[in-house]
C-alpha cells in the first residue's frame, strides 16, 4: 500500500474522501466530545488525589491528560459550530443562492464595502470549510505538542533520576554524564521551540542548519515528532494554515486568563479558611463526604457532632509520612527505593525468611508512626493505637478511635501532633486540627 500513493486511482480516491470527511469530523467529533466530558471529572478527582497523598510523579501524567482533554475539547466545541454554521449556509445556498446586491437597494457606498469585504456566498461557505477542516487536523496536533513537552520533561528527570541518583556509572563517573545529558536537553529544547516559533529559521541558514541538525535528529525520538512531522510541515507551506495555528496560541492564553479571575467579596475570609481553630472544612467529616468527587484531604472524623462514646481518626497517608517515619527509625529505609511506578508483572523469588523480615518491619512501621504521632484534645493528650486502613473513599491511611466518653459536652478542639527534629531538638509540632462538638445520648 506504501508504494501506492503515487497511482493516479489512489489519488482520485483520497481526493474523493476529502471531499466527503465533513461527515467523519462529525462522528468522530461528537463521540470524542462525550467522551472527553466524561473523563474530564474522573481526571480532575485524580488530580485532587494525586495532589492530596503527594504522589509526586503521578501529578504531571493526569495534569498531561487534563491539559489534552481541555485543548481537545475546546478544539472540537468550535470545530462542531462552524461545522454546524457550514452545514445550515449549504442548506440556505441550496434555497436563495449567491446573494444579490443589486436586490438589497443599499447606497452605493454600503453596495460597495460588502462587494469588497463578502465578495460572494459561495467564498464564505469555502472559507467556513477551510477553517473547519484545519480546525479538526490541529486539534490533534496540539495534542502531540503537549506529549512532546511531557517526553522532554520526563527526559530530563529520567536523567536526574536513573543515572545522577541511581549512580549508573559511579560515583562522579555519573554526576558528570547526567549534568552533560540534562544540558544537551535544555540547550536542545531551546533550539528547537527557537526554530518553532520561528518558522524554520534554523534550517533555512546553511551554517544554522548544520550544528542544528544533530539536535533536530535527536529530538524528532525524544518528542515523537517522526510521528506527526508531515503533519506539520503541511500546516507550515500554506499561509492561510499557518495563520490559523498562530491565532488559536493568543485564544487559549486569553482563556486562561479569563478561567483564573474571580470575585472576592471579603478581606478575611481566604485567610480564616486557612485556620483550623476557626474554620469548619466539611473535607473533614465522613459523613459530609456524599459526593464522588469528596474525599479527605489530610484527616477525618466521623461526625462534625458527635453523640457516640469514641471519636474514630483517619489520617490520610502521602510520601512525606514515610520520610519522617524513617527519620525517626532509619533501619526501615530499604537500600533500594521501590516507590514510584511498576508493572503488575512480579517474578516470586523470595524465601519464607523474606516474608518474615517484611511482616517484621511492617509491624515496627507502624509502631514508628504510633510513636511519631500523639493525639490531642484540647489540651489533653489522648492515648491512640493507630493501624492501617482504608476509609469510603477508598483512601489509604491510619485509623484509630479515641475513648470519649468522660469528655464534657461542647465545642472542642482535636489535634494530631508530630514529632519533629530541628537541629537535634525534637518536639510536637500541630499535624491536623479539627473541630467538633460532643453531645451525649440521654
Amino acid at each position: 500500500m506504501s508504494s501506492d500513493y503515487q497511482n493516479k486511482g489512489f489519488k482520485e480516491l483520497l481526493d474523493k474522501l476529502q471531499q466527503e470527511s465533513w461527515q467523519l469530523e462529525l462522528i468522530i467529533s461528537g463521540f470524542a466530545i462525550f467522551g472527553l466530558f466524561t473523563a474530564l471529572p474522573e481526571l480532575k478527582l485524580a488530580l485532587d488525589i494525586a495532589k492530596n497523598e503527594e504522589q509526586t510523579y503521578y501529578i504531571p501524567i493526569v495534569i498531561l491528560g487534563l491539559t489534552s482533554c481541555a485543548i481537545l475539547l475546546f478544539n472540537l466545541l468550535i470545530h462542531v459550530v462552524l461545522r454546524g454554521l457550514w452545514i445550515g449556509a449549504l442548506g440556505l445556498r441550496y434555497v436563495s443562492g449567491d446573494i444579490d446586491f443589486e436586490s438589497l437597494n443599499y447606497s452605493e457606498k454600503f453596495t460597495r464595502f460588502l462587494k469588497k469585504r463578502i465578495v460572494s456566498f459561495d467564498k464564505y461557505v469555502a472559507t467556513l470549510e477551510n477553517y473547519c477542516s484545519i480546525l479538526f487536523a490541529i486539534s490533534f496536533l496540539l495534542i502531540f505538542y503537549v506529549i512532546s513537552l511531557a517526553a522532554i520533561l520526563l527526559s530530563i528527570v529520567g536523567v536526574a533520576m536513573l543515572i545522577i541518583e541511581g549512580k549508573l556509572f559511579g560515583e562522579g563517573v555519573s554526576d558528570v554524564v547526567g549534568a552533560i545529558l540534562i544540558l544537551f536537553i535544555i540547550f536542545g529544547s531551546f533550539m528547537v521551540f527557537l526554530d518553532f516559533i520561528t518558522q524554520g529559521f534554523l534550517k533555512k541558514k546553511k551554517w544554522l542548519s548544520k550544528i542544528y541538525f544533530p539536535f533536530y535528529w535527536v529530538f524528532s525520538f525524544i518528542t515523537l515528532s517522526f510521528l506527526y512531522r508531515p503533519l506539520v510541515y503541511n500546516f507550515l507551506d500554506n499561509r492561510f494554515t499557518k495563520r490559523l495555528s498562530f491565532f488559536l496560541v493568543p485564544i487559549y492564553i486569553l482563556i486562561l486568563t479569563l478561567v483564573s479571575f474571580k470575585y472576592k467579596n471579603s478581606n478575611y475570609l481566604e485567610s480564616i479558611k486557612r485556620n483550623s481553630n476557626i474554620y469548619v472544612d466539611h473535607q473533614e467529616y465522613e459523613d459530609k463526604l456524599v459526593e464522588k468527587d469528596d474525599f479527605v484531604k489530610r484527616a477525618s472524623i466521623q461526625s462534625q457532632v458527635i453523640s457516640d462514646p469514641y471519636v474514630k481518626l483517619f489520617r490520610v497517608f502521602n510520601e512525606n509520612i514515610e520520610d519522617r517515619i524513617y527519620q525517626y527509625n532509619s533501619g526501615l529505609k530499604p537500600k533500594e527505593d521501590q516507590r514510584g511506578f511498576e508493572t503488575s508483572i512480579v517474578t516470586f523469588n523470595s524465601g519464607n525468611r523474606s516474608y518474615r523480615r517484611i511482616d517484621s518491619l511492617s509491624k515496627k512501621y507502624v509502631e514508628t508512626f504510633n510513636k511519631v504521632h500523639q493525639v490531642y484534645i484540647d489540651t489533653i493528650a489522648f492515648p491512640s493505637d493507630f493501624m492501617l486502613s482504608k476509609n469510603t473513599k477508598n483512601q489509604t491511611g491510619f485509623e484509630t478511635f479515641l475513648n470519649i466518653k468522660n469528655l464534657k459536652e461542647g465545642k472542642h478542639l482535636l489535634r494530631l501532633k508530630r514529632l519533629r527534629i530541628r537541629r537535634k531538638d525534637t518536639s510536637y509540632i500541630n499535624d491536623v486540627t479539627i473541630p467538633f462538638w460532643y453531645f451525649k445520648n440521654n
